[in-house]
């Protein structure tokens, strides 16, 4: 070890865009036209029913509780964060297409003979409103497998579809009590929703996220199967409580807000920070292994898979090489992060079929980034579990060089 920077081989300020961007697939972009046309068609209705003054009123109010959930949301999603369409869409899934098919069915259900004002809040409701923001992530584990790792993301996409939800849900609701109460019930309609309970569509769903974070990790395939239906039936229950709490007067609704929802949002909370410490760990074991097999550096490890030294290093990188040469390493960072995820999987027997290509495609973005990554000067090393310096990045093992070469085989313990 010198002690000098690991400069690049190539000055940072030439990097190729194209290596800091990553293609937009058809499907994504059909995604968007939907999701669009959606939300144009319902703030074309809450226009209709409030009018200018008070849409902007009810929308503004609406917005003023869900900046901190999201925060949140990507706080929790910091080790590998999931490209911001999938974030954009999860918010978009939860206030266009989870609302109108919501809305759609309810309609239809509400209008069934032998239903009432009870059956109708805590039984039909909870069961089409969790079934329509359920299906986005069903829709990610069957059509982007690769994006959800585990629990967390489970809970991380949960999240931002219920937060997408209820900021349309509260707009209807402020609207309709704007209209019928005037400003006082508003504010209590504000007080009830924006300021004690936005964190409750986030929750139930959570539920459905945790049992597809399940089984996407799991290599039952009974469990599979079983626990995304089992996180449904958890997150109906929990939204049928909820709704049906408010039929025993405020009483029976602190009760259970107090209770239940409170304790609920703390385990859930301390959940996904467990999951997310634990994805700590695991990188930094999956980049040691990857090192012995000669895909990386072992002194690049810590500025990998720690936090607080992903951030310090971007700073270094842009005090040295500018803008560019931060966004490099940020890219970089991210695709070691991808690889070694995908070598998790792989040791866990939850890879995909296209493992080698996948890796190689990785391997390959890796190899075209590192000339222009910047990283502080390296310190003395832990010595790692394999024992010894790494190899060169093209030494065989595991994948092959280039990924696409060969079966999987673990390293070496």
């Amino acid at each position: 070890m010198t002690g000098q920077p690991y400069l690049p081989a190539v000055p940072a300020g030439v990097v190729p865009p194209a290596l800091l961007r990553r293609r937009t697939s058809a499907l994504t972009w059909v995604a968007m036209v939907v999701l669009g046309v959606g939300a144009l068609v319902i703030a074309g209705l809450i226009l209709l029913t409030g009018g200018p003054v008070g849409a902007a009123v009810t929308t503004l109010l609406a917005a003023v509780s869900f900046p901190l959930l999201i925060a949140v949301c990507f706080w929790l999603d910091r080790y590998e964060p999931e490209p911001t369409r999938y974030r954009l869409a999860a918010l978009g899934w939860g206030a266009v297409v989870a609302v109108i098919l919501s809305f759609l069915a309810e309609q239809l259900l509400f209008s069934l003979p032998g239903t009432d004002a009870f059956v109708d809040t805590a039984v039909l409701a909870p069961l089409v409103e969790e079934f329509g923001k359920g299906l986005f992530l069903v829709a990610v584990l069957l059509l982007r497998r690769d994006q959800v790792h585990g629990l967390l993301d489970g809970i991380v996409y949960a999240g931002l579809v219920g937060i997408g939800f209820a900021f349309v849900e509260d707009i209807l609701y402020y609207t309709s009590a704007l209209s019928s109460g005037g400003g006082a019930g508003l504010t209590v309609t504000f007080v009830l929703r924006g300021i004690m309970s936005p964190f409750a569509h986030p929750l139930f769903t959570s539920a459905t996220g945790i049992g597809v974070g399940i089984a996407a990790s799991t290599r039952r395939p009974v469990l599979r199967w079983l626990a995304p239906l089992a996180g449904y039936l958890v997150a109906v229950l929990l939204h049928g409580t909820w709704n049906g709490s408010s039929f025993y007067g405020s009483r029976g609704f602190l009760t259970a807000y107090a209770a239940v929802f409170l304790p609920l949002l703390a385990v859930v909370l301390a959940l996904a920070i467990w999951a997310r410490v634990r994805e700590g760990r695991m990188l930094t074991a999956a980049l040691e292994q990857t090192a012995a097999m000669g895909w990386n550096r072992r002194d690049e490890i810590r500025w990998v898979a720690r936090l607080a030294d992903r951030m310090s290093s971007r700073g270094y990188a842009k005090r040295q090489g500018g803008k560019p040469a931060a966004q490099a390493l940020r890219a970089y960072q991210q695709t070691m992060t991808e690889i070694g995820f995908l070598h998790q999987r792989a040791v866990d027997g939850t890879a995909p079929r296209d493992l080698n290509q996948r890796m190689g495609v990785l391997l390959q973005h890796a190899d075209d980034l590192r000339p222009y990554v910047i990283l502080p000067p390296p310190r003395p090393a832990v010595q790692g579990p394999y024992g010894g310096p790494s190899g060169g990045y093209g030494q065989p093992g595991g994948y092959g060089q280039s990924g696409a070469s060969g079966p999987w085989s673990p390293p070496p313990r």
